[in-house]
């Protein structure tokens, strides 16, 4: 079944698997999800992730991190909508609970975080929060 927003259906999933305390979640695989998942994993957000392309179409399989029975991932929000684009320009990248969670963008220069495009001096589409 076709999703018309692909990046708010990761973190959906991400979401839901961490508030019923799911250890592993699958999602279909595409370039900006992949980037997605190697940012939440670097950040600490996820335990890990992998790539399987054995099936007919390649799967993200993402585990989840967990401290204390309680998951890493405290909240999500999808910010930029395929109906309504939110782009920021490097001095109007928002802090996230007063710098507790990150901002992911997508910039001319790859998928990033808010600290990072801040420190490369760009701009780009604000695509979610976490925290």
């Amino acid at each position: 079944m076709p999703v018309s927003d692909p990046i708010a259906d990761l973190l959906t999933r991400l979401r839901n698997a961490a508030g019923v305390g799911k250890p592993k979640f699958d999602v279909p695989y595409s370039k900006m999800k992949g980037e997605l998942v190697r940012i939440l994993k670097r950040e600490g957000y996820i335990a890990d992730y992998e790539l399987d392309t054995t099936g007919g179409y390649p799967v993200l399989h993402v585990e989840n991190k967990f401290v204390n029975k309680t998951a890493a991932v405290a909240g999500l929000k999808r910010v930029s909508k395929p109906g309504l684009r939110k782009y920021v320009s490097s001095t109007e990248i928002p802090r996230v609970l007063g710098g507790m969670g990150i901002a992911i963008l997508s910039t001319s220069s790859g998928v990033m975080t808010g600290q990072e495009a801040k420190r490369k001096n760009v701009g780009g589409e604000l695509l979610a929060f976490v925290w």
